[in-house]
C-alpha cells in the first residue's frame, strides 16, 4: 500500500480535520505501542499500520476499507 493510499483512508475514515491528531496522538496497542506516525518513521510497511488501525476501530472503518 502506498502512504497515500493510507493517508486517503484515513482520511475517509476519521476526517480529513481529525486523521493528522489521530495518527499523531492515539497510541495502538496493535504496534507495540506507537502511534501511526512513530510506527511508519520507523519503517513500519503502511499495510501493517493500516491492520492495525482496522483491528483497533473496526466498527469505524468503512468495510470498503479492510
Amino acid at each position: 500500500m502506498r502512504l497515500t493510499d493510507f493517508w486517503a483512508r484515513l482520511d475517509q475514515t476519521f476526517g480529513p480535520a481529525y486523521a493528522p491528531s489521530f495518527a499523531a496522538d492515539h497510541v495502538l496497542t496493535e504496534l507495540n505501542g506507537r502511534t501511526i506516525n512513530q510506527a511508519l518513521a520507523e519503517g513500519v510497511d503502511a499495510v501493517v499500520v493500516w491492520r492495525a488501525v482496522v483491528a483497533a476501530y473496526p466498527e469505524r472503518v468503512p468495510a470498503r476499507l479492510h
